[in-house]
């Protein structure tokens, strides 16, 4: 029993060491390490009426932070909030592969939400990945995407998310499994640098900054067996999501015969306030319901261009039952159809 006891330990150090080299060989250094993140300052964002405008705008109309960061009913074809529960924090499930994701309270709520964050921790969260508690965030939350919004908006934003009535919405902690956390450690980077706005004097390039800083290519891209968006497919779309909204694949937004080539700007306006394309409904899981909120501005900016893709020819047709497609590999509506395509 004596010697059991000495060897216990040295074979644990063993398999700690073995473990941690394996871990820095697959996902690097900052699987041991703490994620790159720059030191918090104490500035503070003066609360004005133009950018608590901007700000609303920005965050109901723009950037999708309903859709993970309120509890939705997924049940309804607008997905409603609970009145009152406007960013409170949801609970986006388990997945065996990823963990258990928790999008947290972002109202001002002291004990449950962000009421004890600084502006400083908000913004690092939110253009830079790293949490409030100097956690790496999973990638679900869009940071580098935000990491381009210009630093006035960036402002504006948390202006408005001071302004939220406090919500009391307690919820557990992020908990992902091991590996898929050592591999979020090397996401984040600092912003070390000021983000000017971007130039926005043509419809055109208004609709790309949009585009890219919502990230429709991120869903409407279908993807490959580990999850990487399929090069040459983008804006194709095929990329299934299944949840309590049901199982549905996003639509090609492309300008091939296969997309959306029908769509002129009128109708992909109506199709974006309303969720219907004609008689056809829109998946709620589209947030076709947050969208309907911008300006008639920027919805024909983002619909210029859209016409400017490269086309894709990929069918998916969701009112039709999954079947493999040879494309992407994925079960979709309308799948095997694409075999006369590949050929």
């Amino acid at each position: 029993m004596k010697r059991w006891i000495k060897i216990v330990p040295i074979v644990s150090i063993v398999v700690t060491v073995l473990a941690t080299v394996g871990a820095v060989k697959m996902y690097g250094p900052r699987a041991v390490l703490s994620p790159r993140a720059r030191p918090l300052t104490s500035r503070t964002f003066e609360r004005t009426p133009t950018r608590l405008a901007r700000g609303k705008y920005l965050v109901e109309a723009v950037l999708t932070c309903n859709h993970c960061h309120s509890p939705n009913d997924w049940t309804k074809h607008d997905a409603p909030i609970p009145p009152g529960m406007e960013l409170a924090g949801q609970d986006m499930g388990s997945d065996p592969a990823i963990g258990h994701v928790i999008a947290p309270n972002l109202t001002p709520d002291p004990e449950t939400g962000a009421g004890k964050w600084t502006d400083d921790m908000l913004v690092r969260a939110i253009r830079e990945g790293i949490s409030h508690d100097g956690r790496a965030l999973f990638s679900f939350m869009p940071y580098r995407l935000y990491r381009h919004l210009p630093d006035e908006d960036m402002a504006s934003i948390v202006v408005y998310l001071r302004s939220l009535p406090p919500a009391r919405n307690p919820l557990p902690a992020t908990q992902l499994v091991s590996a898929v956390n050592d591999a979020t450690q090397n996401d984040p980077q600092p912003v070390t640098e000021a983000v000017p706005v971007p130039d926005l004097s043509t419809p055109l390039k208004r609709g790309a900054y949009l585009v890219s800083v919502i990230g429709c290519v991120e869903c409407h891209t279908p993807v490959d067996d580990h999850d990487k968006l399929i090069h040459g497919m983008e804006f194709g779309g095929g990329q299934v999501f299944e949840g309590p909204w049901g199982r549905v694949a996003s639509a090609n937004l492309t300008p091939d015969a296969s997309g959306i080539p029908y769509y002129d700007q009128v109708f992909f306006i109506k199709t974006l306030r309303t969720g219907y394309a004609g008689a056809r409904e829109i998946n709620q899981f589209m947030p076709w319901w947050i969208f309907r909120n911008m300006s008639d501005e920027d919805l024909a900016a983002i619909f210029t261009y859209l016409r400017t893709l490269k086309p894709v020819t990929h069918l998916v047709d969701n009112s039709v039952s999954a079947t493999k497609c040879p494309l992407d590999g994925a079960m979709h509506g309308g799948g095997d159809k694409n075999l006369k395509l590949k050929q």
